[in-house]
């Protein structure tokens, strides 16, 4: 008997409808020499310390550390029939497939089953990168062997158990000795959270502790034969400039205008070059984060719930927890198929259709940026009707940005100017639009790649090189140096993806690559969750900020747990133990030696934590904490 192990109900249900398992039975479907079944995402997880060693259900630093020699799973309460159907089923199968969500934890979910039951048969693996029918029959065509996809087992045991050792250790490690300062909470310390958390500290801290400085812009309004315009003061004098090139001198500026006004200048320089921006890629989860907290407010889990929901429910998109925003080449045979079933199912995108063409090759097509899964597109037929108006504009921004890939490129003309006004250098920039292209598909300022206040510029007036030129009027603008943003979910998202950006220690950034991160697409939402639940952030409109409780635990906590730059270390090694470069064995030796150090650290340690109306852990409480990517 063939057996399909899926990682929830609905998908399930979904490869059985192709598949032809349409008999029902209890925590199972059944069709000729086959059978589907599934479970509610993890059906087991890491036993607590006290499974190990009943003593260790009370917190003690003298315990500590907890570094187990042979790992214990438990089954999950809320899941203990269905996995009795499982194991009952696996007793029966001559092969396994294995068709939980193609990742590091869908590898996971299903392979710590089957290791769980002691399944030794033979393994498959159905890699889905959608969940309408024509997806999974491409799929079904193409089954990997389960030995393929095996690393990434390997790597989501590591993640785990990582998380376990640093999760169980310091946070008990950490809580008694606040406690023994009267603090009556637990300080939760995790392998990902603490570092994100420690992102927003910092970013607080240096809004903080900004102090702004003043300088001054001077804007002379020149008329020229062709019209006016409006350019810009470049000081030249280094002595009245900060290292940003701004006027830090009033007297300056206001002694500039003064002995300007009424004069005439001179254009010195004149260019103009035809520019194009290709089409934004289509979207990876991060950056779908990212816009739809820009432009509507949300929140990184509303966002991954809501991809999730148009993946799972509606059959609209492709696999959402992707870090890639590349589609491979035979693709394209879909695009003609995806375009017009786009351009029925909503009259607003009619107009389109002309400009439209899908033998575009554009630069998300590319073999080689492909990891596990491709970008978020479009997948089959939907009814815009039965989705909610958050759906919609999520879905709206995924079809968008795949519409974009068959429309011309933007076309600009970009004009630079200088003029000299007595002996002074004024510079101008105007921008004429020449192909609007894909961009039709997006109002202003919707595709969040910078450069707005380029693409305000408005025309410039015919100008000639040599022409002539006066200074009507100037105006001084005092103005002030601001501080960094707070961090938005959108933006929080974004830096932990690129954490090896924030990481200052010049021999830890040689060690990490560019694209180094904290956290997966599939978790980076929970940890912010995680975060807000345990009062150490909080939302302030659309914004996140540290609470007093959040900076202090960071100012206890060593560096090594702290900063961003060692977890996207880790990071980096889980990835090399999914690709097969580096031994299970080796990473979780790393990481237990590491939390040795972090122990005998914090026993050298004293904790000043807030006063808290928190009820003191009792034996073994907060022991049983899962653990997770957090």
């Amino acid at each position: 008997m063939r057996l399909f192990l899926c990682e929830k109900p609905s998908q399930a249900r979904d490869i059985a409808r192709v598949i032809g398992a349409g008999q029902r039975s209890e925590g199972f479907l059944k069709g000729e020499g086959c059978v589907v079944t599934w479970g509610f995402g993890h059906l087991l997880e890491q036993a607590p310390p006290e499974q190990y060693d009943p003593a260790l259900k009370r917190w003690s630093l003298e315990a500590l550390p907890i570094l187990p020699s042979t790992w214990k799973m438990e089954i999950k309460k809320s899941g203990r029939k269905q996995f009795g159907v499982v194991k009952k089923l696996l007793g029966q199968a001559t092969e396994v497939v294995v068709a939980t969500d193609a990742d590091r934890e869908g590898e996971t979910i299903a392979r710590e089953i089957l290791d769980h039951c002691g399944y030794r048969g033979k393994v498959s693996r159905l890699w889905l990168s959608a969940l309408d029918d024509a997806s999974i029959r491409k799929a079904l065509a193409g089954i990997r062997p389960g030995e393929a996809t095996y690393p990434l087992y390997l790597a989501g045991l590591g993640r785990s158990r990582a998380d376990w050792l640093v999760g169980m250790n310091l946070t008990r490690a950490y809580t008694v000795l606040a406690q023994r300062q009267g603090h009556q909470g637990v300080l939760s310390v995790g392998r990902v959270q603490t570092p994100a958390l420690r992102l927003v500290v910092d970013r607080d801290r240096e809004i903080a502790n900004f102090v702004p400085q003043p300088f001054w812009e001077v804007v002379a309004h020149l008329q020229a034969s062709g019209g006016t315009f409006q350019a810009k003061w470049q000081p030249s004098d280094a002595s009245i400039q900060d290292a940003a090139g701004r006027c830090v001198s009033e007297e300056a500026a206001r002694s500039l205008a003064q002995r300007v006004t009424g004069q005439q200048g001179r254009v010195s320089h004149l260019e103009t070059s035809r520019k194009k921006e290709a089409a934004p890629l289509v979207m990876d989860l991060s950056s779908l984060q990212q816009e739809a907290s820009r432009r509507f407010g949300y929140g990184a889990q509303q966002v991954l719930d809501i991809a999730q929901a148009l993946y799972e429910v509606h059959k609209a998109t492709s696999y959402p927890r992707t870090d890639c925003r590349y589609l491979p080449e035979s693709q394209r045979d879909d695009a003609e198929r995806i375009v017009t079933m786009l351009l029925h199912s909503d009259e607003v995108l009619s107009p389109l259709r002309q400009r439209l063409d899908t033998s575009r090759k554009s630069r998300v097509w590319n073999d080689s940026k492909i990891t596990a899964h491709h970008g978020i597109i479009p997948t089959a037929a939907c009814d815009l009707a039965k989705l909610s108006d958050d759906e919609r504009n999520v879905y709206d921004l995924i079809r968008r940005h795949y519409l974009a890939q068959f429309l011309p490129a933007h076309e600009y003309d970009r004009t630079e100017v200088r003029v000299d006004l007595e002996g002074e250098a004024f510079v101008a920039s105007g921008r004429q639009v020449r192909v609007e292209g894909w961009r039709e598909l997006f109002p202003r300022a919707a595709v969040g790649d910078g450069g707005d206040e380029e693409r305000e510029a408005p025309p410039l007036p015919s100008l000639s090189e040599g022409e002539c030129c006066q200074a009507r009027q100037l105006e001084v603008l005092a103005k002030q140096t601001t501080p960094p943003k707070p961090f938005t979910e959108g933006t929080l998202v974004a830096a932990m993806k690129h954490a090896a950006r924030f990481v200052t220690d010049e021999r830890l950034k040689a060690r990490l690559k560019e694209t180094a991160g904290i956290g997966t697409e599939a978790t980076r939402a929970g940890i912010i969750e995680t975060l807000l639940k345990r009062g150490f952030i909080k939302r302030q409109k659309r914004a996140l900020v540290s609470t007093p409780t959040g900076q202090q635990l960071i100012d206890a906590l060593p560096t090594v747990i702290t900063n961003p730059g060692m977890t996207a270390l880790w990071e980096q090694a889980l990835d090399d133990v999914a690709a097969g470069r580096l031994a299970l064995q080796e990473f979780m030796g790393r990481q237990a030696g590491m939390v040795e150090k972090l122990v005998q650290h914090a026993r050298e340690s004293t904790v000043t934590m807030p006063q808290s109306k928190s009820k003191t852990p009792g034996k073994g409480a907060g022991s049983r904490r899962k653990a997770s990517s957090s």
